[in-house]
């Protein structure tokens, strides 16, 4: 097992899932929501992201050719596609999943049922027009691999790592100076306090999924550097991202990032091990989890139980 590579593999698994995890938990910090649509959003995203990068590749090689200006293009469009379309289907669950029931009893049951059939439909709709086949995005970070000594890392690698850093960043900066930030953090530390205030939860709601969309599509175009987008692309990091949110703390931002960063080196390490590989990695992520949820119930973060009292 090489340490530097599993190293490079750790940090980009724990990159891509974080992206996931931390809008699970944002949802559900703020407005009391578990998202089981974010799955679809994550196809969506990438099948979106796939048919703008396919629309734009002939227009940006007659323009700039096959260079660095054409690849920084290629992958800002691609980029900025994937997220606004993220955008977009956050704002379509806001409007069938939480303004027709937020107000009802048992609003986060109704909701994960809600977003559970959202999910499935979708599914079955991306089947229906694209059927099984895969589409595969354009490598917009580039290809080959950059050696700093024993360090090795692949182009992709190194630009999902470099850019879910620097989105987490801006996403935290924005959540701390901008008033609809600071809105969003008063609902997620005390909803009561928040609405008598004077902070609306309706529209507080709708930049939150959007947000929490926005960072779906954002890994959708990262993690599909590595494999193919397909209709049921979104299950494995709906599930990732769920788990992970739970391991940190439901509702704590801090530990769905320390819970990304474990998972992500538990999977790369299982993974390199000889007598283990790929095939045991969900069967030890899980025994992980588990292991954790029952020695400390609200997870790292420490807000399973008391989020949303």
């Amino acid at each position: 097992m090489d340490i530097f590579v599993t190293l490079v593999h750790g940090l980009n698994l724990a990159a891509i899932y974080g992206l996931m995890a931390i809008g699970i938990s944002l949802l559900w910090s703020s407005i009391g929501m578990i998202n089981m649509a974010h799955g679809a959003t994550f196809a969506v995203s990438g099948y979106a992201a796939w048919f703008m990068a396919d629309l734009m590749k002939p227009v940006l090689l007659a323009a700039f050719g096959k260079g660095f200006v054409g690849t920084a293009a290629m992958a800002g469009i691609t980029l900025t596609t994937g997220a606004a379309m993220g955008a977009l289907f956050g704002a379509l669950i806001y409007a069938l999943a939480f303004l027709p029931i937020h107000d009802k009893p048992n609003f986060p049951v109704r909701s994960l049922i809600v977003t559970l059939a959202i999910n499935l439909a979708t599914v079955q709709l991306l089947l229906w027009y694209f059927g099984p086949k895969q589409k595969n995005l354009p490598k917009i970070f580039g290809t080959g691999k950059l050696d700093l000594g024993p360090l090795s890392a692949r182009y992709d690698q190194i630009g999902a790592i470099v850019a879910t850093a620097a989105i987490l960043g801006l996403v935290l900066t924005w959540l701390r100076v901008s008033r609809k930030g600071l809105e969003i953090r008063a609902m997620m530390q005390n909803p009561e306090g928040a609405v008598l205030s004077g902070i609306s939860v309706r529209w507080t709601a709708l930049p939150v999924t959007m947000l929490t969309g926005a960072l779906a599509g954002l890994a959708a175009v990262l993690l599909s550097q590595t494999i193919f987008v397909s209709p049921t692309s979104g299950t494995m990091p709906l599930i990732k991202g769920l788990t992970i949110a739970l391991l940190g703390g439901l509702g704590s931002v801090p530990g769905a990032v320390a819970g990304a960063v474990i998972i992500g080196f538990l999977e790369a390490i299982v993974g390199a091990v000889p007598f283990l590989g790929q095939r045991y990695v969900l069967f030890a992520t899980f025994v992980f989890i588990i292991t954790v949820l029952i020695l400390r119930p609200r997870g790292i973060g420490g807000l399973l139980d008391e989020a949303r009292k």
